[in-house]
């Protein structure tokens, strides 16, 4: 199931894709500093988009995805160490068998 989304969503962004680009066929000339040249407006269009969109994947990875990792790591090695004193503790103390 999660397959045959993957792929309609694949196809519908490869629709929209060929229809910005066809309909926005028109060059533009982009300034970046130190490089100049010239794109189809349909696809600065689209790489204005695309980049936008990873960005945003970037900063909220960075802000939000990153924190939680470190919080998550930090109580795995306070639980690792509870289990470890509680071992060295009573280390005859074991479960039974059923």
């Amino acid at each position: 199931m999660k397959k045959l989304g993957f792929i309609l969503i694949a196809v519908f962004a490869v629709v929209v894709g060929l229809l910005v680009g066809t309909l926005n066929s028109d060059p533009v000339q982009l300034d970046l500093l130190w490089i100049q040249f010239e794109l189809p407006l349909g696809l600065a269009l689209l790489l204005g988009f695309s980049t936008g969109v990873l960005a945003g994947i970037v900063i909220i990875y960075m802000l939000r995805i990153v924190p939680l990792r470190l919080q998550l790591r930090k109580a795995r090695n306070q639980l690792s160490k509870k289990d470890q004193t509680l071992q060295q503790d009573s280390p005859n103390l074991t479960l039974p068998d059923d």
